[in-house]
């Protein structure tokens, strides 16, 4: 299934695979680069969380995981992942695996599980999938990141009044939740809706409501 020009992956993303068998590495980097995608190969997690360390946080990926390797397994090297905060789209590959263990690597966010041999357009479309997520995830984060730096302009008077504003609560409302005049209501209002650059009350909530983080 070669790429034309048109669909080419993008090469700026990059195709993690971790596993300890090297005729395998080497078979999933042919097809893959054959299929114009970047691949770098990892004979063990350890060294594929080292290499983790010297690599550009922005750059779009996913890894493709043994289950089986001396040393940290692929599942644990997916909970590894989890608990650092690295949210990279995983998918295992295996020669021993079963239904608990599919089981067990979905329920912890695995894109899929999949078992040797596996056909190429299958393996093709896993990868497909697994960096459409991974635009989405990194997209969703940025956007996160945004909304905390506006978010950060505000003073603590001004966060307590958008709270309230997120809460529904009406001007005459919030002047009488923190004790001040209606017009002081009014003008933190104001400096909320320019510090956050929103035009309306509908973008403001949408903004606020967007952060997962406490206001």
């Amino acid at each position: 299934m070669n790429l034309n020009a048109s669909t080419k992956p993008n090469q700026a993303e990059v195709v993690y695979v971790v596993d300890d068998d090297e005729a395998v590495r080497d078979s999933l980097t042919w097809l893959l680069e054959s299929n114009g995608y970047v691949v770098r190969c990892h004979a063990s997690a350890e060294r594929f969380l080292q290499s983790l360390q010297s690599t550009d946080k922005s750059t779009i990926s996913c890894a493709i995981l043994d289950v089986r390797m001396p040393g940290m397994s692929g599942l644990e090297l997916q909970e590894r992942l989890i608990s650092e905060n690295l949210p990279m789209p995983v998918a295992f590959i295996t020669g021993h695996g079963d239904v608990s263990m599919a089981v067990s690597t979905m329920k912890r966010g695995a894109v899929d599980f999949i078992e040797k041999p596996f056909k190429e357009n299958d393996l093709c479309g896993l990868v497909d999938r697994m960096l459409a997520k991974a635009r989405v995830d990194y997209s969703q984060a940025s956007q996160r990141k945004i909304t905390q730096s506006l978010l950060s302009k505000l003073t603590g008077r001004e966060r307590q009044v958008l709270e309230r504003i997120v809460a529904g609560r009406l001007n005459k409302q919030i002047a009488d939740d923190l004790g001040i005049s209606i017009k002081t209501v009014e003008a933190h209002r104001a400096n909320i809706m320019e510090k956050l650059n929103v035009n309306t009350v509908a973008d403001l909530l949408r903004l606020a409501l967007s952060d997962p983080q406490p206001n």
